[in-house]
């Protein structure tokens, strides 16, 4: 399958991609290009959220299209995975390249996160710590 990219108007300032097929050598030129324009208008605490659920392969390469974005909107800026498939989460769990309390089974599980973010912020809490 080849790599697909959907990105969508963004929720709330935040912004949700959907990928498919292989993140692989030739799909994270792609992905870091259609990221480009997104990472470079960034808000300060803007929320990537990148759905994963049709992504069946992830390489060394993809992962570091991963850290860049997370790079890009840190330190207050997140980026979030939902429905990664077993394999997909396993190499992220194993590089460490995306915080396990960052990965979510279902985009609610991801909305209700980020509605918690959103409020620590309200209440002036910007640490890196889970919310409350």
């Amino acid at each position: 399958m080849d790599f697909e990219i959907d990105i969508y108007p963004p929720v709330n300032g935040n912004h949700y991609v959907v990928l498919s097929g292989r993140l692989d050598s030739a799909g994270h030129a792609r992905l870091d290009a259609a990221l480009a324009p997104l990472l470079a208008d960034a808000t300060p605490a803007m929320v990537l959220v990148m759905d994963m659920a049709r992504v069946d392969y992830i390489s060394s390469a993809g992962v570091r299209s991963i850290l860049l974005a997370r790079k890009r909107l840190a330190p207050e800026g997140r980026v979030l995975v939902v429905h990664p498939q077993t394999q997909i989460r396993k190499v992220l769990d194993l590089v460490k390249a995306i915080p396990t309390n960052e990965i979510f089974a279902t985009t609610a599980e991801a909305d209700a996160y980020i509605d918690a973010i959103q409020r620590d912020v309200l209440r002036g809490r910007h640490d890196d710590h889970e919310p409350d």
